[in-house]
């Protein structure tokens, strides 16, 4: 008897339905085809066992299984549950009348206990979209997929539930979760916060101004002087989340399988890779396309500690998604694109022993090696960070001072004042949402300078020997520096904070 059951293959980060086609026939063998990874094949194992544990059993006849469409890679252990009931269908041990109206996934344990499955979130998403009555899958993974409204979620612990609802009748609980209620009821709060930081007042302001206008940053001292401890705080003062983003957020981290037993992800992102990191871990890709860390950070922050330490390969592979904000991977067998709008905060020693130009330092530099350290950073990545901002040690004064420092969510609510006004300003846009986000064109649009401002960043630029990319970079932070305050024009103030803030480009740093 011919049986189809449904289930579906995550792509990207989009899923697709993959038709599994059960045969039983007279004979004896197992046949799987359909371009199934090892996990897949090694599936029959895995389910044998788990029904015999509860009470059914493979039968022993000729099993042909085709999982369509046959030319898309299927991958992973998720299709142990579909295999299984196609399997008791088609064999006549269990009521196939319905079995086709649901999609069905999860993984087998021997036992014929379910275990949690990636991509749930994406799949309730296409499962939806196709007409399905509803979503079989393990318990784990249910609320995850339950966020997807107006469609059946049900969460199982076990194979025998599911027979039993297909068998018997008996009904499955529906997971429910009110998607705005959920976003809302998570309002916790990141772990760091800026009241805990002593001094470095100039530095606070940096971080301030570039979560007001989403602006890359690289932060520039030596050991100690706490790079790590800011890089850190910087989510506790960004916007939250908007529910789409939380949405997107979410269906990128479903498919690595790091959504379990929650609905949706309400704190942005924060990814702090080692510098020992691969391209392909970093951008995505693999044998399996799986998103890496950029996309990881989708809507949020990366943070990479010790830029010279990663190999320039692995940061030049981050110039176009920086720039485009989404990042495509071809190869012969695949292309596929994962966003990437993210805010890249990086941080780094001013030479190889961290003391530059220190006279009590330990060790120093050699203009070689500072050359070589620092050469390690391209130029066209510098180009794509907006901030350069030097981090001195806090002094012993203020380190015992016991007093607190200004909290995040009073800087938080300076940002999400000056981010509103740059949602007002670009609401005729699609794809620009903040100050960072502006090309060429937009800058001279929405930041005129008057005659003072103008000259000013013209001697700037002559006595600092500052680089021609400096110029859109230091208009752009002056026009967040102005919403900050409110004001409609960019002044001479706003102009000349700008500027402190592009120590790489200043001569003598990268010659």
């Amino acid at each position: 008897m011919l049986i189809k059951v449904y289930g579906s293959a995550v792509f990207g980060i989009d899923a697709t339905t993959v038709v599994v086609e059960v045969n039983v026939d007279k004979g004896v063998g197992y046949h799987l085809v359909g371009l199934p990874d090892n996990a897949i094949e090694e599936s029959n194992y895995r389910i044998a066992a788990a029904l015999q544990n509860i009470g059914y059993k493979i039968p022993g006849k000729k099993i042909t299984i085709n999982m369509a469409p046959a030319d898309l890679r299927k991958e992973g252990s998720a299709y142990d549950l579909t295999l299984a009931l196609g399997i008791l269908a088609a064999s006549h041990q269990i009521n196939s009348e319905e079995i086709g109206d649901y999609l069905i996934m999860g993984e087998l344990s021997l036992d014929g206990s379910l275990q949690p499955i990636k991509g749930a979130l994406p799949i309730a998403i296409k499962a939806k979209e196709e007409g399905f009555k509803g979503f079989i899958l393990p318990n784990e993974n249910a609320k995850e997929a339950a966020v997807v409204e107006d469609f059946k979620v049900y969460g199982v612990d076990n194979i025998k539930e599911v027979i039993d609802f297909f068998d018997s009748g008996n009904p499955l609980v529906e997971t429910h979760v009110d998607t705005q209620e959920e976003f809302n009821g998570q309002s916790g709060y990141p772990e760091f916060d800026f009241s805990d930081v002593r001094g470095q007042e100039s530095i606070k302001r940096c971080m301030e101004i570039a979560a007001a206008g989403g602006h890359n940053v690289i932060l520039i001292g030596p050991p100690g002087a706490g790079k790590t401890m800011l890089a850190k705080r910087l989510p506790s003062i960004l916007p939250p989340m908007t529910l789409q983003e939380a949405l997107e957020t979410t269906k990128i981290h479903s498919v690595v399988g790091k959504v379990k037993n929650r609905g949706l992800m309400s704190q942005r992102p924060f990814r702090n890779p080692h510098h020992t990191i691969s391209a392909a871990a970093l951008v995505g890709g693999g044998s399996y396309p799986q998103p890496g860390e950029i996309s990881l950070s989708h809507n949020g922050v990366l943070f990479l500690d010790e830029l010279p330490e990663f190999e320039r390969r692995v940061l030049e592979v981050m110039r176009q998604p920086m720039e485009d904000r989404e990042v495509t991977i071809a190869r012969a067998q695949y292309t596929i694109t994962y966003p990437s709008s993210f805010m890249l905060v990086a941080s780094m020693n001013p030479s190889p022993s961290g003391y530059f130009n220190d006279p009590d330092a330990p060790l120093s530099s050699s203009p070689v090696e500072m050359q070589r350290y620092l050469g390690k950073i391209s130029g066209p990545l510098l180009d794509r960070i907006d901030i350069h901002i030097e981090v001195t040690p806090v002094p012993f004064e203020k380190l015992s001072d016991d007093r607190k420092g200004e909290d995040s969510t009073q800087i938080r609510e300076r940002v999400i004042a000056a981010r509103k006004i740059q949602s007002e300003r670009f609401s005729a846009l699609d794809d620009i949402h903040y100050n960072a986000q502006m090309g060429t064109k937009l800058i001279r649009k929405f930041c005129p300078m008057g005659e003072d401002s103008k000259q000013l960043l013209k001697n700037a630029m002559q006595r600092l020997n500052l680089s021609a990319r400096a110029y859109d970079r230091i208009l752009k932070v002056s026009r967040t520096i102005a919403d900050l305050e409110n004001t409609t024009d960019i002044n001479t103030n706003h102009i000349s904070e700008a500027i402190q803030y592009r120590s790489l480009d200043r001569e003598g740093w990268l010659g």
